[in-house]
This record gives C-alpha cells, structure tokens and sequence, in this order.
C-alpha cells in the first residue's frame, strides 16, 4: 500500500500545479503559439513521444477502446480518435481538460470522452490499450509499478508509458530543483533506472503476463523522457 499512498500524496500536487500554477503556460506551450527557445525544445519533444507512442498503436483503432491516461490539452487524444479509436481521455486538471475539449476536431472518426479525475479509477471500465505519456514522470518507480498493476487488469493488449530516465542531467536537475522553496517550484521529475524499473515489473506477480517489448528515448533540448511499451504475452 506505500506505491498507493506516495501516489495519492503526489497526485494531490500535481492537480494543485496543473490546474492552477500552470494552466496557462501548459495551454501556450501546447498551442501553436509563439514560445521561448527553451519551451520549443520541449515542445519539439513532446511531439516525437507523441508520435512514438502512436508508432506503438495499430494504425486502424476502429472499434478500440483508449484510455489516455493523464490527457493533459487532449493532443493524443485527437491522435488516436483520428484513427478511429473510442477514446477516454482523463486527467486531474478541470482547466485542461476543458481546453481539450474545446480544442476538439468536429470531423474525427473515432470518439472522445474528456473527464477529470484519477487515471487509475476502476469505474472507467477496461480498454484495449492504455497511454500515460508524461504522466508517470512525476513517481518513483514502485509508484509506477503500483500504477501499472492497476491498469493491467483491464487492458486487453497493450500499456505504453513514459518515465523520466535516470541520467546525470535529469538527476542533478531533480537536485537542485528541491531547493527552492516549495511554493515557488514544479512538482518534481522522478529520475526511474530503466534497469530498475525492468526488475520490478518482472517481480511482480500482477504483471506476470506482460513484457516490455520495446524503449525508446526522446531527447530535445530541455526535453527528456523514455518510452515503454509492455505487452501480453
């Protein structure tokens, strides 16, 4: 029960950060707007672990359930209704899940329902792929692990997430970030050991019949996160 409770503790902080703090740099940052060029690298990165996550999805989703887990603005959302995919998107954010919805193509094939509220709630049923793009990276990777074994058993094919990788620029970066004071800082980055996090999904018995079936690292300036996909097997 500790992975449960550390992420119950830190969702609390993220929906205070998302929802209030940065709703509007999340909104400008995921616009075509103009940014700084420190927000266009992590923009630019963004999109290739958009498109790396949906390399990782069938191209034709008709008749497939998504859930996409911590939708943010609802940019993959889009992405996989685009394919016909019956898309729950959710995330903890009142304002940008709003935002998504507005943002909304009239003309998509597939369907999207945009909620608030917790990714890992049972009652939003069982899917046949689920995506948390960046919104893992907040956790350690117990936490993660405790997040996947919640999933695992209402997915029917495949869980595709990304995590912050353990490197010494990310690690020196969580560092320093805990010295400011708590009010005037982001929810910190979780540096996750791939080979850790590898280890920990092996241990456990919930997730006995999924394998990681491939990484990738997306690097762009400012941006860094590791892709995962895990499968049944």
């Amino acid at each position: 029960m500790a992975g449960l409770t550390t992420y119950q503790e830190r969702r609390g902080e993220l929906e205070e950060y998302f929802d209030r703090t940065a709703a509007d740099a999340w909104a400008k940052l995921t616009s075509d707007a103009p940014v700084s060029g420190i927000r266009a690298t992590v923009r630019a990165g963004r999109d290739a672990m958009r498109e790396q996550l949906m390399a990782w999805l069938p191209l034709q989703l008709g008749g497939a359930r998504i859930l996409d887990a911590g939708c943010g603005t609802g940019a993959l959302s889009v992405a996989a209704a685009a394919r016909g995919g019956d898309v729950t998107a959710i995330d903890l954010s009142p304002t940008l899940v709003q935002l998504a919805d507005d943002r909304r193509p009239s003309d998509l094939p597939g369907r999207i329902e945009f909620r608030t509220g917790d990714m890992l709630d049972a009652g939003l049923g069982e899917f046949d792929h689920v995506v948390c793009m960046d919104s893992l990276i907040h956790y350690r990777a117990p936490d993660i692990v405790s997040a996947l074994e919640q999933l695992a058993p209402r997915t029917r094919r495949s869980m595709v997430i990304t995590f912050a990788p353990k490197t010494l620029a990310l690690t020196l970066m969580h560092t320093v970030g805990r010295l400011f004071p708590r009010g005037d800082r982001a929810p910190a980055i979780e540096p996750v050991s791939e080979t850790h996090l590898r280890r920990l999904i092996g241990r456990s018995q919930v997730l006995g019949d999924w394998q990681v079936a491939d990484t990738r690292r997306i690097s762009s300036g400012f941006y860094t996160s590791q892709a995962m996909e895990l499968r049944r097997s």
